[in-house]
């Protein structure tokens, strides 16, 4: 995180850990198809390099490059093919020579693109310490999570007050050329590094409006963005006319971040305090994050022992449990979701509507029901794997499909422009009508 989608950065750092996340990028929070080789695996293969090589040319060796193969791979699998063609690279490639290294993360890419999996990639240590920072909430960039959907590169959502969105970026926008370089068949790590940058650089996007069939220039002007992925805001009859001398909470959740557990039990810990007659929990655009996160965000609902989330392994499956006491349940709540709400989104807003504890208004989720674990390698690059797929509590399947609302409304770009949010409005129409 679907389309694991990927925050747009511009600052590099440190290395993984391993943890389950659910993303967004189908669109994602990083699709990566590498179509760049492909690893043999060999046995006690690394990569070693010289004070001089990295003085001088910094490319690094590879050791561990053996002649023979063991027996049960060369039953099925000629694994000399891949060293042949390694070997033909540095001995005829016009721009020899070819650094190893480079070599040797273009073919693990390979291989974890072998898969067919937009969720899954290999990522060098420079894409790792952006994804970790962007996990850690807080980077430079133009502020938008993309991913490839349909084959294309889209926006999956801009982050709020963020330069995307301020310059007019909207989701499920296409990204046909990142200044002046066309998108067409391109991977999302290589739009990254042409969309990313530091503060006060403009990077210059052609999209594609499919709501209104429009192709539009639009500059966006990088700068630091901090995520502050949980808000809580409070609405009465001064705002709203309707309400009358009922009162409405609203918990605004962008993303499932490290932050975000805490930043949301204190929005709770408000909310119980305040006692509203009704509460509002917007999903919209949230493309995901960590599943540990959305399943403890749920049981702020869902009473303990019950269902929140299951998952799906390829020889197992695994039932997550509301662990805690409710604290939410006893407010009429209303789940706002779109077509960015995704991955740990879906789980949060399936889990309420499979339990009757939420009504959700808003337009259907964008489908991304697998899980993906993240775990570094010694060398500081890591790995996105898809390891399971999620249902439901009911045994819904999320993934390609989304998850539809009791009651749809959509928001256009005509609504945007004039700072018109129908969707919220409905919600709080529900909240005093009962309908």
């Amino acid at each position: 995180m679907e389309n694991n989608t990927f925050p747009v950065t511009g600052k590099k750092s440190g290395s993984f850990f391993k943890k389950s996340v659910v993303f967004y990028s189908g669109a994602v929070l990083l699709i990566i198809a590498f179509a760049a080789g492909f690893w043999a695996g060999k046995k006690d293969a690394s990569v070693v390099s010289t004070a001089a090589e990295q003085t001088e040319k910094n490319y690094g060796q590879v050791a561990g490059q053996k002649d023979e193969v063991p027996d049960y791979l060369s039953k099925d699998v000629d694994f000399k093919i891949f060293w042949d063609v390694w070997s033909k690279i540095q001995e005829k490639y016009v721009d020899r020579p070819v650094g190893e290294t480079k070599l040797l993360y273009g073919a693990l890419s390979g291989l974890v693109a072998g898969l067919g999996d937009p969720f899954s990639t290999f990522m060098e240590p420079q894409t790792a310490g952006d994804f970790q920072e962007s996990l850690a909430g807080k980077f430079e960039g133009i502020g938008a999570e993309i991913g490839i959907r349909n084959e294309v590169l889209t926006v999956v959502s801009p982050l709020p007050e963020s330069p995307a969105e301020k310059a007019g970026l909207l989701a499920a926008d296409v990204i046909l050329s990142i200044d002046g370089f066309s998108t067409e068949n391109i991977d999302v790590n290589d739009a990254v590094d042409r969309i990313r940058g530091d503060k006060g650089t403009v990077v210059n996007l052609k999209i594609y409006r499919p709501k209104d069939q429009k192709t539009m220039d639009i500059a966006v002007t990088r700068d630091e963005i901090k995520i502050v992925s949980v808000q809580l805001q409070k609405f009465d009859q001064i705002q709203y006319e309707i309400l009358g001398d009922q009162r409405v909470e609203l918990i605004k959740v962008t993303n499932f971040n490290a932050d975000t557990m805490d930043r949301f039990n204190q929005a709770v810990d408000q909310v119980v305090a305040d006692n509203p007659d009704g509460l509002i929990l917007d999903l919209r655009s949230n493309p995901g994050g960590y599943l540990d996160s959305a399943i403890a965000m749920a049981n702020a609902w869902v009473e303990a022992g019950k269902a929140v989330v299951m998952e799906k392994f390829s020889d197992n499956e695994k039932i997550n449990l509301a662990s805690a006491e409710p604290r939410l349940n006893k407010f009429k709540t209303v789940v706002l979701v779109n077509g960015g709400s995704a991955s740990g989104s879906e789980i949060v807003a399936g889990a309420l509507q499979d339990h009757g504890l939420a009504t959700l208004i808003g337009e259907k989720t964008f489908g991304k029901g697998s899980v993906q674990e993240l775990e570094d390698l010694p060398d500081g690059s890591a790995i996105k794997l898809t390891i399971a797929r999620w249902l439901t509590p009911k045994g819904r399947t999320i993934d390609k499909e989304g998850i539809a609302p009791d009651i749809t409304v959509e928001r256009t770009q005509d609504d945007f422009n004039a700072n018109k949010d129908p969707q919220l409005d409905r919600a709080m129409e529900f909240l005093t009508t009962g309908k």
